[in-house]
Order: structure tokens, then C-alpha cells, then sequence
């Protein structure tokens, strides 16, 4: 490897990707070619960056596996920048195989943190916990212990640990510092600012006010009975009752819990469960068969009984947990709030929808000015600015069927 490659590729270790463009922006060996990549990458032009990248790989000759396992490593971490989530795995597990068995502990290990980072942005929450269980971040340099405490900080935010996310992010803030690379510690500034940032609403007594995510899990760990509109479930006294199937059950334990310690009319429940304007004598039948079973669901929890003028819901206090951004296709404009470019694949992967019902759901928002595309085709990304005040992906999950 010559000086101005080994100049450039510090430069790039350093965060500092016009200096390593300076030694090698008009070179276009395999090794240049590479370098360029990452630092295209590195400055936000994504599309170009993965082109140099994939045309480094064909430059290096096939027995240059090790370089090649290198590049498709880089392009594996372009396209979890541009949320191309639909990108091969396998690919990369067969790239970080050769690493390892070259003894490229450093990028093997990154590579391992590409694919848990993709199964976090996926939800896949216990298999990124499990690989990342196996791997030890001492040896490791500086920039990927952030990394690694990112990660840990990620699964525990989404987990409501949010002690065990702060250390995280403290420790990450440390090992950043090291590294010294403004882009990583931009990114630990940004997951601290979410930390620290509203991620659902408390609805009680008719009063609504945000809750951090330590407030949410101390809520949840209460005397309270909370209806968790962010997870379709009902919680109380260390136990919780899932009505995430049950999308009629919940629109009535939604209802009551609004109006609780009220009643509900038998007409607004109907509106409610049903999606009725109007209703007769054998809807009201319907909603008594289905305030049945949701009496028998909530039977360890709560009770619900009669009134003249509809049910109510029988506990000591109770609560709504609410997403902070509701709205029909809330779960789509949640996860471009992050301020990334997403395709509509790749949202289609991490709602575990239909790439044509995302779809739909993007030409609604945009036609409602509150997301924008641009590129066409499979380029095509589609992004929105975050809401102000909210992390509003923390809490996601995926909407009732009836959604």
C-alpha cells in the first residue's frame, strides 16, 4: 500500500473525509476506489459512495478476497444509512467469515455491529441482544465502544431500561470523545437529545401531558391500571392482559379508560368499536357480547359494569398511554420522524406490512405536505423533519388490525 493510501485511509479513520479525498480524488485503482467510497459516504452523498464502493470490489483482483471482504462490508453500512434494510445478510456474514479468518479483528467486528444495528431498526430486539452478547467490546478502538454502547443504549431505550440506557450513553460519550470523530459524537448527542426527549402521552382525568421514557417505566411499574395504546395491552399489579388481535376489545378499553372514572354511552362505545354513525337494537346486542369478553379478558385486572346510560370501568385509578402522534397512518410517519431517507421496502420490513399498503400510506402523507420523496424507481427515498418534542419510534408498534 503506498503513502498517499495509507495518508487517506487515516484520514478517513479520523473522521476527516476531504483530506483523504485530497490525496486520492483523482486516482481510480481499486484501492482509491474503495477509499473514496467511505469518504463519499462519510460527507452524505450515499448513492455515489456506494458506487465507488461497488466498483472497488470488481476492481480487486479475485484473490484479493480480503479487500473484497472489506468493501462489502463498507457497502453494507451505506446501505443501513439509507435504511436499505432489504440489503443481503448473508453477504455480510460471509464477508465478516473472512475477515475473521484473516485475523481483520477491527472490521469484523464491525460487521457484526452492521447487522445488529439492522435487526434494532427491524424490532428484532432479542436476536440483536443475543449476537450482541457474544462479542466483547474491550479490545476494541474507541469509535466502535461507542458503537457498541449505541447498540446497548438502543435495546435497552426499546426495552423501557432507562437507567441501563443512560450508562450506556455515558459510556458511549467517553469512547467517542476518544475517537474524536464529530459525526460519532454528533451521533451520541442525538441518542442522548432522544433519551431525554417525550416519547408518549399520559391521558388522565381528562388531562393530557408527554412522559419521558423513564417516566413510562415507572408508570408501568405503578399501582395504576394503564391501558398502553402504544402496545395494545392493559397493565396492572405486575400482570398484563394483550389485545393487540383484539382491536375491539382495546378500541373499548380505550374509551372507558378516556372517560374512566365517567361512563361511556352505549352509542359512543358503538362509534367507537364499531365505526358506526347510527346505531340499532342488534348493535347494542353486539356491544354487549363484546363488553362480555372484555369483561372476562379483564377479569384479573378490572371490572366493567353497567349503567343506565352505558359501562364503566370498575378500578382503584386508571390511565391511557398514548403514542405521541396519532393519526391513521402514524406508524409509517413514525419512522421517518428520525430524519433519515427511507425506501418504501425497507419500511414495509420494519412495520412487517405490504410494500403496496406503505406505499399508499406515503402517497397520503405526501399529498398531505407531511412527507417528501425524492429519486425514482428503486432510488426512490422518502423522508420527513422530526417532530418537534417527540421520539416517537421508542414506543412503536405495529397498528391493530383494523388499522
Amino acid at each position: 500500500m503506498d503513502s498517499l493510501i495509507t495518508a487517506a485511509a487515516r484520514a478517513l479513520a479520523a473522521g476527516d473525509p476531504l483530506g483523504a479525498l485530497n490525496r486520492i480524488a483523482l486516482r481510480n485503482d481499486a484501492a482509491a476506489l474503495a477509499l473514496r467510497g467511505i469518504a463519499m459516504a462519510q460527507l452524505g452523498d450515499l448513492v455515489r459512495a456506494r458506487a465507488l464502493v461497488q466498483r472497488a470490489a470488481k476492481a480487486f483482483a479475485p484473490k484479493e478476497t480480503l479487500a473484497r471482504a472489506r468493501c462489502v462490508v463498507a457497502e453494507a453500512e451505506i446501505a443501513l444509512a439509507s435504511r436499505d434494510l432489504g440489503w443481503p445478510v448473508k453477504a455480510l456474514d460471509a464477508a465478516r467469515v473472512t475477515l475473521e479468518a484473516h485475523g481483520d479483528v477491527v472490521n469484523a467486528a464491525h460487521a457484526r455491529y452492521l447487522a445488529i444495528r439492522r435487526l434494532l431498526l427491524i424490532g428484532q430486539l432479542d436476536e440483536a441482544q443475543h449476537t450482541l452478547a457474544g462479542l466483547d467490546p474491550a479490545p476494541l478502538p474507541p469509535a466502535l465502544r461507542a458503537v457498541h454502547e449505541l447498540v446497548v443504549a438502543g435495546i435497552a431505550m426499546r426495552r423501557l431500561q432507562s437507567q441501563s440506557a443512560r450508562a450506556a450513553l455515558t459510556r458511549a460519550e467517553e469512547a467517542a470523545r476518544f475517537a474524536a470523530i464529530p459525526a460519532l459524537s454528533a451521533e451520541v448527542e442525538h441518542a442522548i437529545l432522544v433519551l431525554n426527549t417525550p416519547v408518549a402521552r399520559l391521558i388522565a382525568h381528562g388531562q393530557a401531558r408527554p412522559l419521558l421514557l423513564e417516566e413510562v417505566e415507572a408508570l408501568l411499574a405503578s399501582t395504576s391500571l394503564v391501558v398502553d395504546a402504544c402496545r395494545y395491552a392493559v397493565r396492572g399489579a405486575g400482570m398484563s392482559v394483550s389485545l393487540a388481535t383484539r382491536p375491539v376489545l382495546f378500541a373499548l378499553v380505550r374509551a372507558l379508560a378516556e372517560a374512566w372514572p365517567a361512563d361511556v354511552s352505549r352509542e359512543m362505545l358503538i362509534a367507537r368499536a364499531f365505526r358506526l354513525k347510527l346505531s340499532d337494537e342488534s348493535h347494542r346486542a353486539r356491544l354487549r357480547v363484546e363488553v362480555g369478553r372484555l369483561r372476562s379478558a379483564l377479569e384479573p385486572l378490572a371490572g366493567v359494569t353497567a349503567t343506565p346510560r352505558g359501562f364503566e370501568l370498575v378500578a382503584q385509578d386508571v390511565v391511557l398511554l398514548a403514542q405521541p402522534v396519532e393519526e391513521k397512518y402514524a406508524a409509517v410517519f413514525a419512522f421517518l420522524a428520525d430524519g433519515e431517507s427511507w425506501s418504501s421496502s425497507a419500511l414495509a420490513l420494519a412495520l412487517g406490512s405490504s410494500q403496496r399498503t406503505v406505499q399508499r400510506a406515503l402517497d397520503t402523507l405526501a399529498t398531505e405536505g407531511k412527507v417528501q420523496s425524492f429519486g425514482r424507481g428503486r432510488a426512490r427515498r422518502w423522508m420527513t423533519p422530526p417532530v418537534p418534542g417527540f421520539a416517537t419510534t421508542l414506543l412503536l408498534t405495529a397498528p391493530l388490525p383494523s388499522d
